[in-house]
């Protein structure tokens, strides 16, 4: 990884997210989940995200890998996609709300598809969340 070429900015532009009680928060998955049903699994390369509602419960975990690890998800889908939990901390009052609409990508990426993700895929999922308004995302790199 360290001799990847990683892009430089003249400026980093700093954005000051509100209090977490008053955040709205979304899911960032690599966990690779569709909606049940789409029997599609993800393939190498395939840099593409699935949007996937704050409701669905009914998602099955589509890694292209057979070797990938999937007891967490088949116990407790909070493992991957801890909108659950989410939830319990908004109803607390501890996070002001869980977006509509969450994103799943595929993580175990080749070095072909971090172009696309960085010009394509990452810019589009970026304008999904801020087209509902998300403050914060929370990241569950698998």
């Amino acid at each position: 990884m360290g001799d990847l070429p990683t892009p430089e900015f003249s400026d980093t532009p700093v954005t000051v997210a509100p209090p977490l009680a008053e955040a709205k928060v979304a899911i960032v998955t690599t966990a690779g989940l569709r909606p049940a049903g789409e029997i599609e699994l993800w393939q190498p390369t395939d840099a593409s995200f699935t949007v996937l509602p704050a409701d669905a419960r009914d998602l099955q975990l589509s890694h292209f890998s057979p070797n990938f690890d999937r007891s967490g998800f088949a116990a407790d889908i909070n493992v991957v996609y801890p909108v659950d939990r989410l939830q319990a901390m908004a109803d607390a009052g501890e996070i002001g709300s869980v977006a509509d609409r969450n994103l799943s990508f595929m993580g175990a990426q080749f070095d072909a598809t971090f172009t696309t993700i960085l010009l394509d895929t990452g810019p589009a999922a970026a304008q999904v969340l801020l087209d509902q308004g998300v403050d914060v995302v929370l990241l569950t790199p698998i």
